[in-house]
């Protein structure tokens, strides 16, 4: 397998045209920095180059098991982006899933049946003793559960592109998808934290204290491998942010602002303090936190899913009207916004 990733990294190597590459990172600087003067920011479009080897199609499952296979199938995304000449930034990712973290915390890998090809998931423990028993072994290792295998894949791609040039200079490598420390907590305990929140609230504090320890501990040591190379500016999934982090929070759609203001806002700031700032992903509904989420010092952009679940006006008062960005939102929401004459500040990505 070794071989066919070499024979497709200098496929790859010669499709790159650095000349559109270049214009393309420009173009996301120039709207980050707030320069973009179309309505909707999307990403200058590629000339088409077609791959001049066959790339195989490395299904999921195997490339949880091999480094080489995990590298070709992240890379055969960015092969596949050239070959259309769309606008998505080229990048890769060590992509094991959202139970990075949680396995770290001893969460049994739960592997997808083959026909889903969809990323692996893990079992939560599902106790409050079992709960206690973390917090009391204190940090966990971030080399154990998957966090091996994705230190492993990162140190064999930044050693493998060196030889490829246009590969190693135009194609990102983007931190892991570590999610955020509720999601991450939500994960570990299982859907018995929304009862603990009431019951055992010093140990939810406290494990929330672990978790957004553990990730500090784990971002600290993936930057110490793979350092910024842009600056204030950071890739993640195709796309580029300011600051260093893309904080994930899925669940907080399940909780009160309240309880975000008093006990997730702190860690997740916690965060952002240490690394520069950065973005927050959120499914579902977030309306109902957006204006405490949108005072977070470092908070550079959203990236939300489903706005349909959401009072977009909202959103959007205390995001663009704020002069933060927001990525990858649907188009039709966009356009539909500014067919009702909402001034969305030529802040808002569309892919």
């Amino acid at each position: 397998m070794r071989a066919v990733l070499e024979r497709c990294l200098a496929d790859l190597d010669k499709r790159i045209d650095p000349e559109q590459e270049r214009a393309n990172r420009k173009a996301w600087f120039d709207f980050l920095d707030g320069r973009c003067r179309t309505p909707l920011f999307t990403p200058p479009a590629r000339k088409p180059a077609p791959p001049q080897t066959d790339w195989p199609d490395v299904h999921i499952n195997d490339a949880q098991e091999d480094s080489d296979l995990m590298l070709l199938s992240q890379l055969r995304a960015v092969s596949d982006t050239l070959a259309k000449g769309n606008g998505t930034a080229p990048m890769v990712r060590c992509n094991y899933g959202t139970g990075i973290l949680p396995s770290l915390f001893g969460c049994e890998m739960f592997v997808m049946p083959r026909e889903t090809n969809t990323l692996p998931a893990v079992r939560p423990h599902g106790s409050d003793e079992t709960m206690r028993k973390l917090l009391a072994a204190g940090p966990p290792d971030i080399r154990a559960g998957l966090g091996g295998k994705v230190f492993a894949t990162a140190e064999r791609f930044l050693e493998t592109v060196r030889r490829y040039p246009k590969v190693a200079e135009f194609v990102e490598l983007y931190h892991p998808d570590v999610q955020g420390p509720i999601d991450a907590l939500e994960v570990i305990w299982g859907s018995e934290i929304f009862l603990a929140f009431y019951d055992e609230p010093d140990l939810v504090r406290g494990m929330l204290d672990l978790v957004t320890d553990t990730y500090a501990r784990l971002m600290r040591a993936w930057y110490k491998l793979a350092p910024p190379r842009h600056g204030e500016y950071s890739p993640h999934w195709g796309q580029w942010h300011k600051g260093r982090l893309m904080i994930r929070e899925d669940s907080l759609m399940n909780l009160s602002a309240e309880t975000f203001v008093e006990l997730i806002r702190p860690r997740d700031q916690r965060l952002f303090d240490e690394f520069g700032g950065g973005a927050m992903h959120f499914c579902g509904r977030g309306d109902h936190y957006i204006q405490a989420m949108s005072e977070m010092p470092g908070l550079t952009g959203i990236a939300m899913s489903q706005p349909h679940l959401n009072n977009m006006e909202t959103i959007f008062r205390h995001t663009v009207d704020k002069g933060l960005v927001m990525l990858s939102l649907r188009r039709e929401t966009a356009e539909k916004a500014l067919a009702a004459g909402r001034d969305l500040h030529h802040r808002v990505h569309c892919a």
